[in-house]
């Protein structure tokens, strides 16, 4: 119930700032998306020559988004310290780009590891291995199906882009396959691959029980 109304609260924020981008952006205010952006929203809101109404109401807006991001404030405090009581938690988050939601989402929605043959097959429960197809006898892959635990999926991908944009200032480590990968492929592209190669190894690091390892780059 606690995923599920902290999912419901940043959709709902999601949507209000969505909605207030929409109608600045017909009084020529554009501003890119996310939660991020909006202190300079809500800057350019008073600053720009608007009419009353839309001042207002954009206040409104700014209000009730305010008011969501506190609730959603409180959830988290919530879910880190039930993350601090989880051995699994604490293990999960060694890895770069698991934080304490996402690995209570893991430790809370996760099947047993040993259900799954290997890490491809969690992977592949997330949603996050390309589908395959067959044609003259051999195997093709699609477009990454949405099969899976969508939390889990969502989660990890978030997380995922958080290193991307991290390690895009500087390239990454050198040598890295994330550093080649970000050489050659778009950052979203590239923290999908990525949210894969997490899903992997939070197979291995849960079916062993050890901490996060990086031997050859993977991630950081």
């Amino acid at each position: 119930m606690l995923f599920r109304t902290r999912d419901l609260l940043v959709g709902q924020r999601t949507q209000l700032i969505n909605a207030l981008r929409g109608h600045l952006a017909e009084h020529g205010i554009v501003l890119a998306r996310g939660i991020g952006n909006i202190g300079r929203l809500a800057t350019r809101l008073e600053e720009e020559g608007l009419p009353d109404l839309v001042r207002d109401l954009g206040r409104l807006y700014l209000h009730r988004i305010a008011g969501l991001s506190d609730e959603i404030d409180k959830l988290d405090g919530r879910i880190a310290a039930a993350a601090k009581e989880s051995d699994v938690a604490r293990r999960l988050q060694t890895m770069p780009g698991i934080g304490p939601v996402c690995a209570m989402a893991i430790a809370t929605f996760a099947p047993d590891m040993r259900e799954f043959r290997g890490a491809r097959d969690f992977s592949a429960w997330l949603g996050l291995v390309p589908r395959q197809h067959s044609s003259g006898g051999k195997q093709k892959l699609g477009r990454t199906s949405r099969m899976g635990q969508r939390d889990i999926r969502r989660l990890l991908i978030v997380g995922a882009m958080s290193v991307v944009h991290w390690r895009g200032r500087d390239g990454g480590r050198p040598g890295s396959w994330l550093s080649r990968m970000l050489a050659r492929k778009p950052r979203m592209l590239v923290a999908i691959a990525l949210a894969n190669k997490m899903a992997r190894m939070v197979w291995a690091m849960l079916s062993r029980n050890e901490d996060y390892r990086d031997p050859v780059g993977a991630v950081c």
